[in-house]
């Protein structure tokens, strides 16, 4: 029944109700009157030209299945004649990961004004030689479905690429053009400059803290070498750095022995002959015929590990609109090993049982509620907003710390409940609880390694630090044999040096570095429970 209609009958009958007729008086059409008149034909035939589900549908390529083959995983090497290796692992699919790893980050910015590396994340995929400008480029890309992006922490620097398979040439053109070929323009040496300073201005407005909280635990660690060095751009930098000392940079770094070029989902044959022809053949911008003597000038000392205290009073802002009260941050950081030490799996393992998160979280399977930081802090103390575990490893060193939040009249509970949980790693380990944190630890990596960029990330970076690629397989069965005493060996290694903290906040409250230091110490007298009561007032 039409609207029209629907309205007519409506109306029909209210009128009649409201004068009391009966509405069969008006000989007012039913509603199954109404739809054999105006109910259009159904055409009982085809509705579409396509076959049904059940049948296959004509003019289709043969459909190509995935399927487990050991060569699959298997991650080839190749080393160029310049020193360049070139990494790459097959993966079914119609699209690949290529980019370039390169030992480049802030621990090498000794000899230079700290914040190089910030100007070249804003300054990565923009002209080169081959590409007028960054949309050139781009477009390029976008012809194969690609996404590009780059990455630096502190010791690495990543450029990397996603397209499909097809336009392979295409994209590790691109690659060399932007990690050797860059052309630096006044204009976008200005642009980053901007882009930087608004990024610090951001910073100091955010109230997420981990980034700056990161670079202060890193500069207590480290104080003033390698790792210490500041990642974020420092203020006064902002407008030293310029094109001049970014090329100097790039040509003692951007070296072919300090480079990965790495693939996923790829041949290797034909990307070897990709990477030869643009990265080799082709030189770099800063290449010149008086080079062929060059020696790179490289930072190569090892990190020293300092200990120490940084702190910056401030106020943090809060989310407008939320019921969220001010915090205070802290971090408290032990060293503990490199990627390469024997004990590194262990820590991983002991970074899992630590766990923890933020108050709010929803919880659920693997969302770490059994960790030691929920359910010895998180759950008993309803001050503390924030207990994560973080566990930072590089090629010759690293950093294990914890970091908590809490309004800052409790910052000087919270610091000292996080020195005595970290004490406490050296003490008894359950059994349920080191399997379930090697078994969250397995699920994590292998989960992880389900997406394409992070295998090619993890295939570079392995290849940048030993020539080769370990499997997936070998860390399972490494995370398998962990056992409880490993833990306690792995924790008293670290508790058995002197801690790091940093800072931020209202820190009127906070303890002295020796009462933190203290609270850490092994001895057992250190948890006495009339310490508790005093430490934990109502």
């Amino acid at each position: 029944m039409s609207h029209v209609t629907d309205m007519k009958h409506l109306f029909t009958r209210l009128f009649s109700l409201k004068n009391g007729f009966s509405v069969q008086r008006y000989a007012v059409r039913s509603y199954s009157q109404d739809v054999e008149r105006t109910a259009p034909v159904v055409n009982r035939g085809k509705v579409t030209p396509l076959p049904p589900l059940s049948e296959p549908m004509p003019d289709l390529p043969q459909v190509a299945y995935s399927s487990a083959k050991s060569e699959d995983s298997i991650t080839e090497v190749t080393v160029l004649s310049n020193g360049l290796r070139v990494a790459s692992e097959k993966k079914f699919g119609q699209f690949c990961t290529a980019g370039v790893v390169i030992d480049s980050g802030p621990r090498y910015e000794v000899a230079y004004p700290n914040g190089i590396c910030h100007f070249l994340e804003k300054l990565s995929f923009g002209a080169t030689h081959k590409y007028a400008t960054r949309d050139v480029m781009l477009r390029e890309l976008e012809r194969h479905g690609g996404i590009c992006d780059c990455q630096g922490s502190r010791d690495t620097t990543v450029y990397a690429t996603s397209a499909e398979s097809k336009g392979l040439e295409a994209v590790t053109q691109v690659l060399a053009e932007v990690s050797l070929r860059p052309l630096l323009s006044g204009e976008e040496i200005e642009s980053a400059r901007q882009a930087v300073a608004f990024e610090l201005e951001t910073l100091s407005m955010r109230p997420e803290q981990e980034t700056i909280l990161m670079d202060m635990i890193h500069a207590a660690a480290y104080k003033k070498n390698t790792l210490g060095l500041p990642k974020i751009c420092p203020n006064e930098n902002v407008y030293k750095i310029d094109r001049n000392i970014i090329l100097n940079y790039l040509k003692n770094h951007y070296t072919p022995d300090r480079m990965v070029v790495a693939a996923v989902g790829v041949e290797h044959k034909p990307f070897v002959e990709f990477v030869q022809k643009y990265f080799v053949d082709m030189k770099p911008t800063w290449h010149s015929q008086g080079d062929t003597n060059f020696t790179p000038a490289v930072d190569k000392s090892i990190a020293q590990y300092t200990g120490g205290m940084e702190q910056d009073e401030c106020e943090i802002p809060l989310y407008p609109g939320s019921d969220l009260p001010e915090l205070s941050h802290v971090v408290i950081g032990l060293e503990s090993c490199s990627h390469s030490d024997p004990d590194f799996v262990a820590t991983c393992v002991l970074n899992m049982m630590m766990g923890g998160g933020g108050s709010f979280s929803a919880g659920g399977p693997g969302k770490g509620m059994y960790t030691r930081l929920y359910t010895n802090v998180l759950n008993r103390y309803h001050w503390m907003f924030n207990a994560t575990a973080y566990n930072h490893a590089y090629g010759d060193t690293g950093l294990f710390c914890v970091h908590a939040a809490s309004p800052p009249n409790r910052i000087y509970d919270t610091t000292l409940v996080i020195a005595r949980e970290l004490g406490n790693m050296a003490g008894k380990v359950g059994e349920a609880e080191l399997r379930r944190a090697k078994t969250q630890l397995q699920s994590m990596l292998l989960m992880n390694l389900e997406a394409r960029p992070v295998v090619f990330e993890d295939v570079g970076r392995q290849v940048l630090a030993t020539g080769k690629r370990k499997p997936p397989s070998f860390f399972i069965n490494e995370i398998e044999k962990i056992t409880a005493d490993d833990i306690i060996r792995v924790a008293t290694r670290m508790l058995n040096g002197r801690p790091s903290v940093a800072a931020r906040g209202k820190l009127a409250h906070l303890p002295s570095f020796e009462e933190i230091q203290a609270n850490m110490s092994l001895s057992k007298s250190d948890t006495t429970q009339g310490r508790r009561i005093n430490l934990f007032r109502a």
